[in-house]
């Protein structure tokens, strides 16, 4: 697989090390991601998916391992590119939206790009856009609490995308919402990706949408392997 732009080597990890609550959920666990491949990781909860997506966009880190991302170990990065990489590199997405509620929908898209130095007009024109392409710009002025729960996710879809990031790391992003909605929102999703050019790794116990992407990754007892 040429030009990879996320590379796991190794990862190794445990929880409560040297107890009676030990618990390694990391055995050594290698992904490679390529530019504008959407993954899907399957596996059942506390497997340690969720541990995995967190490493791999630089929110935890490893006991033992490299991660590797556009070809930089992030290992042997400065705290603050890691943090710039994680900003501008990686988009997440989580079951929950984790929207902030004081702000609109559109604010909540904006918000990232602000942090990021865009200008408020651009980030504007930007979070519109998007909203836009997952069909719900009539939605922008509302808060959270006033949108569906497909609604709602959506809008962090669009949050995750906003800056642009070479990578989207998604934990069960359809996993609260009932199957239709389930489905829809999945279908919004899929369409972002493809026309961002994304590279996506999207851990879901939903086996009929992970089989609609480009490949299948299983995680069992800490380690990765191809298929259902």
């Amino acid at each position: 697989m040429s030009d990879p732009v996320l590379e796991l080597t190794g990862l190794e990890k445990t929880f409560n090390p040297d107890t009676p609550g030990e618990i390694r959920v990391l055995r050594g666990a290698d992904l490679t991601l390529a530019r504008g491949e959407v993954v899907a990781l399957v596996a059942p909860s506390g497997s340690g998916k969720s541990t995995l997506l967190h490493i791999a966009g630089l929110l935890d880190g490893a006991d033992a391992g490299q991660v590797k991302i556009n070809g930089r170990d992030m290992g042997a990065q400065s705290d603050r590119r890691r943090t710039e990489t994680r900003r501008d590199e990686v988009g997440f997405v989580y079951q929950f939206h984790h929207l902030l509620p004081e702000f609109t929908a559109l604010e909540n898209v904006v918000l990232p790009q602000l942090a990021a130095g865009v200008s408020d007009r651009k980030a504007r024109a930007r979070s519109e856009e998007l909203l836009t392409r997952v069909g719900i710009a009539d939605r922008a002025s509302h808060r959270p609490a006033e949108l569906s729960g497909g609604e709602q996710q959506r809008v962090a879809f669009c949050r995750a995308l906003a800056n642009g990031p070479a990578i989207l790391l998604a934990d069960e992003p359809t996993g609260n919402l009932d199957p239709t909605t389930s489905d829809t929102v999945f279908a919004a999703l899929m369409e972002l990706v493809r026309d961002t050019g994304l590279s996506a790794l999207i851990a879901t116990h939903n086996l009929e949408l992970a089989a609609r992407m480009d490949r299948v990754l299983r995680l069992d007892d800490g380690v990765i392997t191809n298929g259902l």
